[in-house]
């Protein structure tokens, strides 16, 4: 009853609004796409869509279909290309997923080795997601998860490669410079520079901040860690990053970072993959070269 087309058909209406495009997205003539459409309306009795104008309008079972699609697809796609690199006589690919926005230099330093080891594997890197970053890795849009905040789940395993401190930056000219470490009320006057994530999930508010019912006086987004510290080492704020990125830094920059109080933070990346993945050997490769790889 319910194809693979049908799937397809309602993700391009969902995406593109008319009959037309949708048809030019997936390569179909406008009538075989409506056929199919109403042929799958006719087996289970009740529409799919609705005309609103000139476009279309998914109904509440065009809406189930096509939240099923959104699991599903990915997966076929994951399959085919599987099969399709068997078909080649080729080993396999890895894409990885990034939630450590700061993480990007460590993981060019663990991906130059293992691409050696491993000629026939291909590679992408990808920090935008369909479904959240834990919902990408279940659905198969990306292999590997790396992450400083992994949520735990049954299907899920995350292997700790390396531990950190999380630290405050700021000027060398800074008054808090001097400091070894830093108290929530010090940050009371200062403008804090942070990658564009929601506070909840940033460890200077979650961890340091908010129990202390503290803030800032000004939180702005840079998405660039280069720019971020650019911006600290001229006096106009403060951020937060892994200690061993801000001593790489610090070598060429006027920064000094702080502990977070005088227990400071400490934070670890984990490297997720789905359980199932556990034997695949470039797989497993590739995250014994990030826990020795600092």
């Amino acid at each position: 009853m319910l194809e693979r087309i049908h799937l397809e058909i309602l993700t391009a209406i969902k995406e593109h609004g008319t009959l037309t495009k949708a048809a030019d997205s997936l390569h179909l003539s406008q009538s075989a796409l409506s056929h199919s459409i109403k042929k799958l309306e006719g087996q289970i009795a009740t529409p799919i869509w609705k005309k609103d104008g000139r476009n279309l309008r998914l109904t509440a079972a065009g809406e189930r279909i096509q939240t099923l699609a959104n699991r599903v697809l990915p997966q076929f796609l994951h399959a085919e290309l599987l099969l399709n690199q068997i078909a080649k006589g080729e080993m396999g690919s890895l894409r990885i997923g990034m939630e450590c926005h700061p993480c990007y230099q460590w993981l060019l330093r663990v991906i130059q080795p293992y691409l050696e080891r491993w000629p026939d594997i291909d590679m992408d890197v990808k920090q935008e997601f369909q479904f959240g970053a834990l919902g990408a890795l279940l659905s198969y849009e990306i292999d590997v998860l790396i992450t400083p905040d992994p949520l735990f789940k049954p299907k899920i395993a995350y292997i700790p490669v390396f531990s950190y401190e999380h630290r405050l930056v700021v000027s060398a000219s800074h008054k808090l410079a001097k400091q070894n470490f830093v108290l929530p009320e010090q940050l009371s006057e200062e403008v804090l520079f942070t990658y564009p994530v929601e506070p909840l999930r940033l460890d200077i508010f979650s961890q340091f901040l908010n129990p202390a019912k503290c803030s800032v006086k000004k939180h702005k987004h840079i998405e660039t860690t280069e720019i971020m510290l650019q911006m600290v080492a001229a006096g106009r704020g403060v951020c937060a990053l892994p200690g061993w990125l801000v001593d790489e830094y610090s070598k060429s920059m006027p920064i000094k970072s702080l502990r977070f109080g005088e227990q400071g933070i400490s934070k670890q990346i984990f490297v997720g993959i789905r359980k199932t993945d556990q034997h695949i050997d470039y797989f497993n490769d590739f995250i014994a070269q990030a826990k020795k790889t600092k």
